[in-house]
């Protein structure tokens, strides 16, 4: 804990001038960040740990003199997973007067309120939705749309070239209809086609489905010898299901949801092997590592659910506070928000990445492949698929 509160110091900076601040912080205008996410409903399971991750850092933040003497203030809408209740949420936010706004899960919520954000100039921080079109929508120099996961269209390229190095070319693609499963599979076939291959097999199918034996059962005549999947929810937990029943032992592999519980404990043994792409793994591989799970676990009493979407989140609210700090005299306006997040001076030292100089001008994403490891089912948890991604896992890698 020690080591943390050093880096929270170190990275906040200042604190000296936020000391005499701080004195009048109790009655100091608060500095409002809007939060939007599923905190209940279907997709709770990571939008709780978004929540949590975001909680926790404004906790830190606040403790050692939030903005300048000014307490950050969460005003949090719930978009239950649904697109309508998102907009109205993200509508609510903007006339709530927040500086700018955390939030999204679900690739087809974030889809539908981006608008909402770019009109009122609210930059917004997407920190757990990966579909590649939500930062690709407007042009980047005028965008208000950041982000802080890995966009499909890299978690993609960087599956399918670890399924080449395996020898496991017959590719099938499972992809739910949602905006989340469309754009993923556009990737996919995308990632195949620059290595020359085209997947053998194609499924679709709509959120809720309870069984895929007959498209599972096409895909195993097809000659495929791995299932990529892409969705969100159980279904990921149906496709591994249904191999077991078929009795069709190929691997089964995807993008960070088969890092949800939805997945591992809705196909248990089934689980068991599948490999996904990963930001963060929650094994305390480094100080700032265990120092988060240790504080997450002391805080909220529980294990994290989606590790991914909580260190993220966390890292995404101590970007956002560091970008605050390049604006000193307290005028948050939308423009100047933008800028200052694209112009973020100091180096954090965060839980997912080091992050220097993580948005521009250009580039509102924040992840690069090199953050990208293999994580691995194994007896119920996510960890290291290689072992050398577990050493190189020792140091924070920086944006390429």
């Amino acid at each position: 804990m020690l080591q943390l509160r050093f880096h929270l110091k170190h990275a906040i900076g200042l604190l000296a001038t936020m000391a005499a601040l701080a004195a009048g912080a109790q009655t100091a205008p608060t500095v409002k960040i809007g939060l939007i996410g599923p905190f209940s409903g279907p997709s709770s399971d990571f939008g709780k740990p978004m929540l949590n991750g975001v909680q926790l850092a404004v906790e830190e933040i606040n403790a050692v003199g939030g903005y300048l003497g000014r307490p950050l203030e969460l005003v949090i809408q719930d978009d239950q997973g649904n697109p309508d209740v998102g907009l109205k949420g993200s509508q609510a936010l903007a006339a709530a007067g927040v500086i700018a706004t955390i939030g999204f899960c679900n690739t087809g919520v974030a889809a539908k309120s981006l608008e909402v954000f770019q009109n009122s100039q609210i930059p917004l921080i997407i920190p757990c939705s990966t579909g590649t079109p939500l930062t690709a929508k407007f042009p980047a120099p005028q965008s208000y749309i950041f982000r802080t996961s890995a966009r499909d269209s890299i978690q993609a390229p960087f599956v399918v070239n670890d399924l080449v190095k395996r020898g496991w070319t017959k590719v099938a693609v499972f992809a739910d209809t949602t905006g989340y499963g469309e754009a993923g599979l556009k990737d996919v076939e995308a990632a195949l086609a620059a290595k020359g291959l085209k997947a053998v097999h194609v499924a679709r199918f709509a959120l809720g489905v309870k069984d895929l034996r007959e498209p599972l059962k096409a895909a195993q005549a097809a000659g495929a010898n791995v299932v990529f999947s892409y969705t969100v929810g159980p279904e990921n937990a149906v496709i591994a299901n249904g191999r077991r029943e078929l009795k069709w032992d190929v691997p089964q592999v995807g993008a960070w949801p088969l890092s949800f519980p939805f997945f591992i404990d809705g196909a248990k043994a089934a689980a068991d092997g599948a490999l996904m792409a990963q930001t963060f793994i929650a094994e305390p591989s480094n100080e700032r590592r265990a120092a988060f799970l240790s504080a997450y676990a002391r805080k909220f009493k529980q294990k994290i659910t989606v590790p991914m979407a909580a260190a993220q989140a966390y890292d995404t609210t101590y970007l956002l506070t560091y970008a605050l700090f390049g604006i000193r005299d307290g005028k948050f306006s939308g423009p100047a928000v933008k800028t200052a997040l694209e112009n973020i001076p100091r180096v954090y030292y965060g839980v997912v990445a080091t992050y220097e100089k993580p948005f521009s001008l250009d580039d509102k994403d924040a992840i690069t492949p090199n953050m990208l490891v293999m994580g691995k089912v194994r007896n119920g948890a996510v960890t290291f698929a290689y072992p050398e991604d577990a050493k190189r896992n020792l140091f924070v890698q920086r944006k390429k």
